[in-house]
């Protein structure tokens, strides 16, 4: 008979690398997958410190030795620190009272304030004409966009004709009656002789204040006076007006009239009446920079004369100036003022009206 002997358990080159004294590592199982051929490891040194030595490792991918689908588990050698050696880094001591760094890339720290209460500005109240600022995002910015007009509730804005046309009608309706003088106040833009804050004003049939202690005529009394100038049925070649002011009557007086001649003593109101008429290219708008009491004896005589401020009597100057069959429109008096109508019927001889109680600024002489 031959005596069988028995085969001593192969052992892979991982166990026969334990040091003296260890026992063998234990073996598990491994997963039901394809195995490589086992690769040499190079014996590891344990170092009393219980860090590993830092010679070259099995291998650069870090693959478990298999053999015989059996791999060796993961217990810690003989000698070796407890503490595992993988591949995760070390997770970094935060000292105390330093935030802990935020984990997502680029992120910023919470702004100051964060989880407070921020109290919001009260949205202001629009004036109409303009909606309020959109606010449109890009990204992460917003910025405002232009104020977009908003046309106003019943369509109309100050530059329309029905606003002009209105106004008209309420002329009308306060007793003047030409057609022409009505058709004239429904063609000048009043709005564009006051000052923009008194625009929203310009249409209604009051006074407003032009600076300088003056005022723009109410246009029930512009249309009252202007159309006593023309019930006479006389032409009107050469009209004189005392007081420019703000420049809205001369532009009314153009549309019936063949030339206007206006006399402003205030150099600032005569400035900007010639601002203000520049836009709408009135060619036969004559304006002058002097005292209104002389008149303008070279260029008379006149087929009418209109003085927009109230004296205590009617200059004779200008009383000379008027052509015979004219007429010459006036306030009269001082606290008490009456509209008055000067008609020159012959060399010498004048004829007034008195009609209706009115309140002007004061006629004066000289230049400011």
């Amino acid at each position: 008979m031959t005596r069988r002997q028995r085969k001593a358990p192969v052992l892979d080159k991982a166990s026969r690398a334990s040091p003296a004294g260890a026992p063998p590592a234990a073996m598990t199982r491994a997963a039901a997958t394809p195995t490589k051929p086992a690769t040499p490891v190079t014996p590891v040194t344990p170092v009393a410190s219980g860090k590993p030595a830092t010679g070259k490792t099995a291998s650069a991918s870090h693959t478990p030795n298999q053999h015989h689908g059996l791999r060796p588990a993961a217990t810690p050698m003989a000698g070796a620190s407890a503490r595992p050696t993988g591949s995760t880094a070390p997770r970094p001591v935060t000292p105390k009272g330093l935030a802990r760094p935020a984990s997502a890339p680029h992120a910023q720290p919470a702004p100051h304030g964060a989880g407070q209460t921020v109290k919001t500005a009260p949205r202001p109240v629009q004036g109409k004409g303009l909606a309020a600022p959109v606010k449109v995002s890009t990204g992460n910015t917003a910025r405002h966009a232009k104020p977009v007009p908003v046309p106003s509730p019943d369509g109309i804005g100050l530059t329309s004709e029905r606003v002009r046309g209105r106004m008209a009608e309420r002329v009308a309706a306060s007793g003047v009656k030409h057609a022409g003088v009505l058709a004239a106040l429904a063609t000048v833009p009043r709005h564009g002789f006051v000052d923009a804050g008194l625009a929203n004003q310009a249409y209604e049939d009051a006074a407003l204040p032009i600076g300088h202690g003056q005022t723009i005529s109410k246009p029930s009394v512009v249309g009252r006076m202007i159309e006593l100038l023309l019930a006479s049925g006389r032409p009107l070649e050469k009209v004189l007006e005392i007081g420019t002011g703000c420049g809205y009557q001369a532009a009314v007086l153009s549309c019936v009239a063949r030339d206007v001649y206006s006399i402003e003593r205030v150099r600032p109101l005569h400035e900007r009446a010639k601002a203000n008429l520049r836009p709408l290219r009135v060619p036969n708008i004559r304006l002058h920079y002097g005292d209104g009491r002389l008149g303008l004896p070279a260029v008379a005589p006149f087929d009418g004369i209109v003085i927009a401020a109230a004296g205590l009597e009617i200059p004779d100057a200008l009383l000379d100036q008027l052509a015979v069959g004219a007429r010459l429109v006036a306030p009269v008096g001082g606290e008490q003022q009456i509209l008055t109508l000067i008609e020159r019927v012959g060399t010498r001889q004048w004829r007034e009206t008195q009609l209706d109680r009115v309140l002007f600024v004061p006629l004066k002489s000289g230049i400011i």
